[in-house]
């Protein structure tokens, strides 16, 4: 028997404003339970089933997916977590849709004896754009023998994130540091590890506490030189080869510095100061050139 207070397909579709094939596709997918059937085998539907028919257009308004929208109706925290999750997916592909904006902007903008280089630098990157490589690259340099603790801390310091709304200029040092770091071969990055023999974890333990301070001081604008930045830089060479800070390893530090410089560093370090835009934080990069440069002036 059906109830007097259903709504045909019809009348439900013609109260919630949207078609009879609407109602029916909801219907079919389960989204919209029947009350009965009337005798000529029509869709009849409880009163309810208007406030739910509007909760599924709301959902779908905003481009829940359908399955979604089943978990969505019947629990508030299930509606919660499809909200978040939806949230999350939209700011992802509005990351996506600026970077590809900017990156045509770039080649918008090249002159026409760099836009084949350009095309193919931007090209080899992913939308949104991944540091994955970079990550690579750092975890590749670093000491085998480093803890896993100082390794993850050097790669999330050393590793640029891509900015959420990147310029033209962004887009092409992001594209630039992710070639170079997929260029770089296990030998050549091998050559420029610290020696075997060097307490890895002594070493980035201090230089970590080091940049930190040389980069508060480069943002203060103090000049390089002596005071803590300096004294904790030193003393994480000199513990980290069993030996004491003083005058006589001051001096020759410098030398030994720059024996081992990586070749490629200098440019790493400029394109991802470039990434991460004016007004960024130093990089490490920044901190290590300061502190040379104190090394020099108090050696």
């Amino acid at each position: 028997m059906v109830r007097d207070d259903t709504l045909s397909i019809g009348e439900l579709a013609r109260q919630a404003g949207v078609t009879v094939k609407t109602v029916r596709f909801y219907s079919d997918q389960g989204l919209l339970p029947e009350a009965a059937r009337s005798g000529g085998g029509h869709r009849r539907y409880p009163p309810e089933a208007l406030a739910r028919l509007r909760r599924i257009r709301s959902l779908r308004a905003l481009d829940v997916p359908v399955p979604e929208v089943g978990r969505a109706l019947d629990r508030d925290d299930a509606l919660e977590t499809v909200v978040a999750r939806q949230l999350g997916e939209l700011g992802t592909r509005l990351a996506a849709l600026r970077w590809r904006e900017a990156a045509l902007r770039l080649l918008h903008e090249s002159p026409p004896e760099e836009l084949t280089e350009r095309l193919e630098l931007v090209g080899a990157v992913s939308v949104p754009p991944s540091t994955a490589a970079l990550a690579a690259y750092w975890r590749r340099l670093l000491p085998p023998r480093l803890s896993a603790r100082l390794r993850a801390s050097v790669v999330d310091a050393a590793v640029p994130q891509p900015p959420a709304d990147p310029s033209p200029a962004q887009v092409l040092a992001f594209a630039r540091l992710h070639a170079l770091a997929a260029r770089a071969t296990d030998t050549c990055l091998a050559s420029h590890r610290p020696p075997a023999d060097l307490r890895a974890d002594v070493l980035y333990d201090g230089l970590r506490e080091a940049y930190a301070l040389a980069a508060a001081d480069l943002t203060a604008g103090r000049a390089p030189g002596p005071g803590p930045a300096l004294d904790c830089y030193v003393a994480a060479y000199a513990g980290a080869t069993g030996r004491r800070d003083s005058p006589d390893f001051r001096r020759a530090l410098p030398a030994q510095l720059a024996a081992a410089d990586h070749p490629v560093m200098a440019r790493y370090w400029s394109l991802a100061a470039a990434v991460a835009g004016p007004g960024a934080d130093p990089t490490l990069g920044a901190a290590e050139d300061w502190l040379r440069s104190g090394l020099d002036v108090s050696a």
